[in-house]
């Protein structure tokens, strides 16, 4: 019996939609990004910020990059072993988890990756259902 995903996908949270048959099961998995590391220190009234209270702009990338990479492997655990995968989603995180199955040798199994807005889980099983249904 194949085993078909769907998932709705941004740098915040990830919806998986798996299809085994009749089945049909939901997860979730939220992310530890923080997009905008806060600076400490000063605020704008009380002077400018001291240099050495920033952490440097490269360190934050690092830092995001290798959050977004260890997000990016646990979704890829639940999915690994699907016949299909639908990659939805409303920014940048859909083509970056694209490449990253790509890197991990999973790139044949994605089906389709489609620009969409925020939806609920329940629209976003329906339009699991819809796709795999053609």
């Amino acid at each position: 019996m194949s085993t078909q995903v769907g998932l709705w996908i941004d740098h915040r949270q990830a919806t998986i939609v798996t299809l085994t048959g009749q089945r049909e099961a939901i997860t979730e998995i939220l992310s530890d990004v923080e997009k905008q590391l806060r600076r400490s220190g000063d605020s704008p009234l009380k002077g400018p910020y001291e240099a050495l209270k920033a952490p440097a702009d490269d360190g934050r990338q690092r830092t995001l990059t290798a959050e977004l990479n260890t997000y990016y492997d646990e979704v890829i655990g639940q999915i690994r072993d699907a016949d299909s995968i639908l990659i939805m989603g409303p920014g940048a995180a859909k083509h970056e988890l694209q490449k990253r199955l790509e890197e991990k040798r999973l790139g044949a199994q994605v089906v389709g990756v489609e620009t969409v807005d925020n939806l609920t889980e329940p629209q976003i099983a329906a339009k699991v259902r819809q796709h795999f249904a053609t």
